[in-house]
């Protein structure tokens, strides 16, 4: 799981520009969560995120990778990752995850964020998509006061299993990821107890915490398209995602506005400012 490749270590002043590529993200993603209506299209979604990218003179960092083809990824219901935009047209009570990212001066932002389309909710999605979100914040708050990155999946499956026991299963094909220079990067961060833990926990180092959750079953397929992950037994699936770093001071969430506070100080973490200089 874990390899042993380098993981990179920024500097107080290299995190702060990550921050911004992060708050662009942010925006970004408040855009397309917005678009996310009955009657758009999931190009619609996709257009809403890249026209705040182009407002803020950022890059996406999905557009072209391994020759994606847009500038987010839009997963509706038994979609988990990679859905790519088009003419599919979100309808009331559908289940969408949006992923996306952005580069400023080199650095790069990634989140993700689960929407219930319209007015019209299944009660089994809205839990989904809450423990999902949950599960995220729990997994950011054991990278503040944890040792290693399995700390991380350790407190995701502590808190899935303690909410709703075995009724959701934790994607195990697709992980959290180091970030920074580049949108993917060491170490791998599992969703999911692991035996080996993995990395420690350090100032400089950047991660996308980004917990999967399906209704049924874990496994998954690739469609023709060669890049949307589906559950094989149908059931929905609910994606969320921030970019963490740990810097000289603290703890931050780079793709939060307020840095994860809102979140993360009623679980007993405060999260500390960048300071650049």
């Amino acid at each position: 799981m874990f390899g042993r490749r380098k993981v990179e270590l920024k500097s107080d002043a290299q995190l702060a520009v990550m921050a911004r590529a992060g708050v662009v993200t942010s925006r970004a993603l408040d855009a397309a969560v917005a678009a996310a209506v009955p009657g758009a299209t999931t190009a619609d979604v996709d257009r809403a995120f890249r026209d705040v990218l182009a407002d803020n003179n950022a890059e996406s960092n999905f557009l072209g990778y391994f020759g994606y083809p847009a500038t987010v990824c839009v997963s509706v219901n038994d979609r988990v990752v990679h859905g790519i935009p088009g003419s599919d047209v979100l309808a009331d009570g559908d289940i969408v995850s949006i992923d996306g990212g952005a580069i400023v001066d080199g650095w790069h932002g990634d989140s993700a964020r689960t929407v219930l389309v319209g007015e019209q909710h299944d009660p089994a999605d809205v839990e989904l998509s809450e423990v999902t979100r949950a599960a995220m914040w729990r997994g950011i708050a054991a990278m503040a006061t944890g040792t290693h990155v399995g700390d991380i999946g350790q407190a995701v499956e502590n808190y899935v299993h303690g909410a709703v026991g075995q009724r959701l299963g934790i994607l195990e094909d697709y992980v959290g990821h180091g970030i920074g220079t580049a949108m993917h990067m060491a170490p791998d961060v599992p969703n999911y107890a692991v035996r080996n833990r993995g990395p420690r926990l350090v100032a400089g180092m950047a991660l996308a915490i980004e917990p999967m959750l399906v209704r049924g079953g874990i496994e998954t397929r690739i469609l023709e398209d060669d890049w949307t992950v589906v559950t094989v037994d149908g059931s929905n699936a609910s994606q969320w995602e921030h970019s963490v770093c740990l810097h000289s001071k603290g703890l931050w969430v780079l793709t939060a506005e307020d840095g994860g506070a809102c979140e993360l100080e009623p679980l007993g973490v405060h999260p500390v400012p960048i300071a650049a200089s």
